[in-house]
């Protein structure tokens, strides 16, 4: 069995001691593609309260959750996506979850993508939490962003522009007990992320793997409140691959286990839809450039969406 675990950094060093810190940071993407975060700055309770609020919102009869639901034709969505809809590229098999898309709450009215949010009436309080916790999270992820750039020999600032008003997703994810009858479906099947970095903290059950660049799954082994921050495929192919895009999955739990809920609440931090992702020179290596061809943000959201069936091919 491996003994490897993914690190767990102190946030707050970013200011007290940076070059140390992002060296740290860059050595756990380069390994893992993955590194765990404490004192990142998002209050528990504003945690709680948002799983809280999803957690009602799940357990309302289908036909009301499907009444919150707004597609746009070339963004991420908002609000309600049902139970076995979304389906991992390399996959042919549903996987066992439905979700929930939070946006920015306040889009330009004439942006063809910055879509606004759809809130159900029937979760007091389900908004302000939501809203609060989106911006805690893109927050946070500014951070880790800024921590990035330092790693990569880039301005601390590279990234704030590149971000400010991209099509970044809370999404609140709720994966029911196993139903026998749904087998050999899993949770989520083995997947990279789209953006350029994903934010997840507080998942209220164990089952999220990583597959190791050794061919074997390391469990994410977290502490309550560790913020787990992981490489997309956007930030991938800005870094020729520096930074990996890990595979990983959420497994189907055993036991009793099996017959509880998990919820959890990534954030995609993506960058603006006019975005152009071109690989870093001081990323092109005696390889050469991975991805010599440079694609819009926007371009390779609608491409991926459509290869996981959120979009219509």
């Amino acid at each position: 069995m491996s003994t490897d675990r993914i690190p767990t950094l102190d946030l707050r060093r970013l200011d007290t001691d940076p070059d140390a810190f992002a060296a740290e940071l860059g050595a756990s993407y380069r390994r893992f593609g993955f590194c765990c975060f404490d004192h990142h700055g998002i209050p528990s309770a504003l945690i709680e309260a948002a799983y809280a609020d999803f957690a009602r919102f799940f357990a309302l009869p289908t036909q009301t959750k499907a009444r919150c639901t707004e597609r746009t034709p070339g963004g991420g969505g908002r609000g309600y996506v049902g139970f076995r809809i979304e389906t991992a590229r390399t996959s042919t098999i549903p996987d066992l979850k439905e979700f929930f898309h939070v946006g920015r709450d306040d889009p330009p009215p004439d942006d063809p993508v910055l879509r606004p949010n759809v809130w159900p009436a029937e979760v007091d309080g389900f908004r302000t939490h939501a809203t609060a916790l989106f911006r805690a999270m893109e927050a946070a992820g500014g951070r880790v962003l800024t921590a990035i750039a330092r790693d990569l020999r880039l301005p601390s600032d590279f990234f704030a522009t590149v971000v400010d008003h991209g099509d970044s997703i809370l999404r609140a994810l709720h994966y029911p007990p196993i139903d026998p009858g749904h087998l050999p479906a899993v949770r989520a099947e083995a997947h990279e992320d789209i953006s350029l970095i994903t934010l997840l903290v507080g998942a209220t059950a164990s089952g999220l793997e990583i597959l190791t660049r050794e061919g074997h799954w390391l469990p994410v082994e977290a502490e309550p409140g560790t913020l787990v921050v992981n490489v997309g495929d956007m930030m991938q192919r800005l870094t020729n691959r520096v930074y990996p895009s890990t595979t990983h999955r959420v497994v189907n739990p055993l036991g009793t286990a099996a017959g509880q809920s998990r919820y959890s609440m990534p954030f995609f931090l993506a960058p603006n839809m006019e975005y152009r992702i071109a690989t870093l020179p001081g990323c092109i290596g005696p390889e050469g450039d991975l991805f010599p061809e440079p694609i819009t943000a926007g371009d390779y959201l609608l491409q991926r969406l459509r290869e996981i069936r959120l979009r219509p091919a």
